[in-house]
């Protein structure tokens, strides 16, 4: 798959400059997770391309006050209450030592703009809305405080800054939840390094669910449907790979529901482990409350393993319904539609479309990717802050539109230098493919006019926004919604 054109000119741009990223955790904390996987392998890519990147972020216990990995500067400094203010403290002492900030919001953001110097850009990453875990997590008048830091507070501090989620879904609840009026940049995960082959599958029907054992993942919700299904399903497997507070409680439901024989618990595992139960199973499964984005689900997909999930905010992004995997608007519904897809794997030829699909899907999905895309995002925040531009009035503020066009590969034209860092460009073969943000077709129609591109395909922007127009979006419609209660 052709990589983006634009990220060694994207990048390049801070060759030399001191970016500082602002973070909850680092990825060699004991509680990290998704979110520090997604800056780390971004920063890593910047670092290799000759930025110097410095992360500002908690300590715990065990870990050292710094340390460098991948050849990341990190300083850790304080734990959960005191992080905070200590970061505050940091950059109002240390205003001219960054180039740049990425402000990472991990329920509460850092706040940077009110202690960085003005001049400096400032982008903001989120992963996911958390106005409802507030309420799970903490008592009432915390949780409002939590819930007001992150919606007024940040409308407020941030302004129309650029911001990048890591989904449509994210996106969307930080227009409609908190009311972010800035431009916000679609910047999706990447995903594990291809598996260079697959299976063969266990025999017997296996699903492995990699997680993390805590409230909102509902993996409760999972072990209740299981108790059904298994009766109807010999030999079902369900293999749970993850770790939390959760386990105890979970692992007496699987007592009370009497599926000792099969369910197992495997706890943290290592990846080669994790990844030898992928490798064998037939399907995974999600009944998450919400997400930012299916980690899980992508890596899973990796391997070949489609995922049944309810229809939440970012997981409906990452599985595409009848290809990859299939969405299940009510949670009643679920164990009716886990059997069907059961049923639909057990045919071995069509398990093996729906794999390739699920790999195609995968390897759309690359770090590289998202290192370029970002530093697009925090390069047009450089260039409004050095022309004194507020970025609603850049094309960028429309960013919640796009357009994908596709056209021959013109010989005399520069595309990738007339467009925005924020737009992406491949090559395939004789076809020069384009995701134009922040504008619809008749925009982008004149846009690609003005650099001399006449004879152009153009069309709304759909999965190209997480893909990227290099990208492969398959196209199955295996339905596990429709087959007869008695099907098996």
């Amino acid at each position: 798959m052709p990589l983006s054109l634009n990220f060694e000119s994207s990048v390049a741009e801070f060759a030399g400059s001191r970016i500082l990223v602002l973070n909850w955790r680092d990825i060699q904390h004991p509680q990290a997770g998704g979110a520090e996987q997604y800056m780390h392998e971004i920063s890593r890519r910047w670092v290799d391309q000759g930025v110097d990147v410095t992360w500002f972020t908690g300590r715990d216990k065990s870990q050292k006050s710094t340390a460098i990995i991948d050849g990341i500067k990190i300083i850790r400094d304080g734990g959960p209450l005191s992080l905070y203010p200590r970061a505050a403290m940091k950059l109002a002492k240390n205003r001219g030592d960054f180039d740049a900030i990425v402000d990472c919001q991990n329920g509460i953001p850092f706040f940077s703009p009110m202690f960085a110097r003005s001049d400096v850009p400032i982008v903001q990453v989120v992963h996911h809305v958390h106005q409802d875990q507030f309420s799970t997590r903490f008592s009432r008048p915390v949780a409002a405080v939590g819930r007001w830091l992150e919606s007024t507070a940040s409308r407020t501090v941030y302004g129309s800054r650029s911001t990048a989620a890591v989904s449509p879904s994210t996106r969307h609840e930080l227009r409609r939840r908190l009311g972010f009026p800035g431009p916000i940049f679609v910047v999706p995960n990447g995903t594990i390094e291809m598996p260079a082959s697959i299976g063969p599958r266990d025999p017997d029907p296996t699903i492995t669910v990699v997680t993390r054992l805590v409230p909102h993942k509902r993996v409760d919700l999972l072990l209740g449907q299981i108790a059904a299904v298994a009766e109807r399903v010999p030999q079902l497997r369900v293999e749970i790979v993850g770790d939390g507070p959760e386990r105890p409680r979970l692992q007496q439901i699987v007592v009370d529901l009497g599926l000792q024989s099969t369910v197992t618990f495997h706890g943290y595992q290592p990846n080669e482990v994790r990844d030898d139960l992928l490798r064998r199973a037939w399907l995974t499964t999600s009944t998450s409350a919400a997400e930012g984005w299916g980690c899980s689900v992508i890596e899973a997909a990796a391997w070949g393993i489609p995922c049944l999930a309810l229809e939440v905010p970012g997981i409906r992004d990452s599985v595409l319904d009848g290809s990859t995997g299939w969405l299940v608007q009510d949670a009643e519904k679920f164990g009716q539609a886990l059997f069907n897809a059961l049923t639909v794997l057990a045919d071995g030829t069509q398990a093996e479309q729906i794999s390739q699909a699920c790999r195609a899907w995968a390897a759309s999905f690359t770090w590289d990717r998202s290192a370029e895309l970002l530093a697009g995002v925090l390069l047009q925040a450089r260039n409004a802050v050095r022309r004194h531009r507020d970025l609603a009035e850049l094309r960028g503020a429309r960013s919640d539109i796009g357009t994908y066009a596709t056209f021959p590969v013109p010989l005399d034209i520069d595309v990738r230098s007339a467009l925005r860092a924020t737009d992406e460009v491949a090559n395939q073969g004789d076809t020069m493919s384009v995701v134009l943000n922040g504008c619809d077709e008749f925009d982008g129609a004149n846009v690609l006019r003005r650099i001399g591109i006449l004879e152009v395909e153009l069309r709304p922007l759909s999965h190209q926004l997480l893909t990227g127009p290099a990208g492969v979006i398959p196209t199955l419609e295996f339905d596990v919604h429709s087959l007869p209660a008695g099907t098996g």
